[in-house]
């Protein structure tokens, strides 16, 4: 496994994370048999945006003597309701959610806390002067978060985000196809059959802008989407042509200052994705020891 510096945080992490989203609703030795399998292969770092709780406790479990051995991506602002995920703005639910996480991931504190999914460059202004990055502020101050991050879509929010320089990471949607879309609020345009119906040449000048801007100011990124929630390994990709792991893996890496790609984060929402352990098998192929 190769590993990089993120950005100005200090962290070295693996080129390849892993993304827990595909470990939902799936059972103990599931889970277990995957993080042994990233840790083996040298992943030292994970992203965790659900506030599911049973998710998130058996995690703690698999977490359980060795919380140590991994850096830990969390986010703010998610919380658990009638069943379901939801993105909130609320200072009490997200205070409650935190303390939840920790709770159940059986430790004091986590290495990069994401203020979760922030689309627009008028929400983040908001986020920015708000109660929300005060809390944040605390928490880093208190070293219960050490980091303070922010997960994007929009190019155009995300720029912002970095050159406030109240964020040190950053978790990005970058692949091949997204990078040639303008950026948009609505996210659901990343995979909409009609954003690819016309010719698209070059890179969104606001995604090269924000790669440059990332690595000048060194804000570390962390991709989330390399393979388009799955879209980009099947037929139905948006290229016309069912890409590789390999191909995706190896363009997300140069385009992004100081990164770590997470295997299986947001990986399926697409019914013809590729399963988490095949991700996660051949990334470690890839990326091996």
């Amino acid at each position: 496994m190769n590993y990089r510096m993120l950005g100005r945080t200090g962290l070295s992490v693996s080129e390849i994370g892993l993304g827990c989203e595909g470990f939902a609703g799936k059972s103990m030795d599931f889970t277990k048999k995957m993080f042994d399998l990233a840790i083996d292969s040298g992943v030292n770092c994970m992203d965790l945006y659900s506030p599911d709780p049973e998710l998130r406790s058996r995690i703690g479990t698999v977490l359980n003597g060795r919380r140590e051995r991994f850096i830990l991506q969390a986010h703010l602002c998610t919380v658990w309701r009638d069943g379901q995920y939801k993105r909130t703005r609320d200072l009490a639910e997200t205070q409650e959610s935190f303390e939840d996480l920790l709770r159940r991931l059986g430790t004091d504190y986590i290495d990069i806390g994401m203020i979760h999914y922030v689309d627009s460059p008028k929400e983040w202004k908001s986020l920015s002067e708000g109660k929300l990055m005060e809390y944040a502020l605390k928490l880093k101050q208190s070293g219960r978060i050490r980091r303070i991050g922010l997960s994007s879509h929009n190019p155009l929010a995300a720029l912002a985000a970095a050159e406030s320089g109240l964020i040190d990471v950053l978790m990005f949607s970058v692949n091949p196809c997204y990078d040639l879309l303008p950026g948009n609020e609505d996210c659901e345009t990343l995979w909409a059959d009609d954003s690819y119906a016309g010719p698209l040449l070059n890179m969104d000048p606001d995604r090269e802008k924000l790669y440059e801007t990332c690595q000048r100011l060194g804000v570390g990124i962390t991709v989330m989407k390399a393979f388009g929630g799955g879209d980009l390994l099947s037929e139905q990709s948006p290229a016309g042509k069912a890409l590789t792991v390999s191909q995706c893996l190896h363009y997300a890496l140069p385009h992004t200052a100081g990164s770590c790609i997470r295997c299986g984060v947001c990986e399926t929402r697409c019914p013809f994705h590729v399963p988490i352990r095949e991700n996660m098998k051949q990334a470690a192929e890839i990326f091996g020891k």
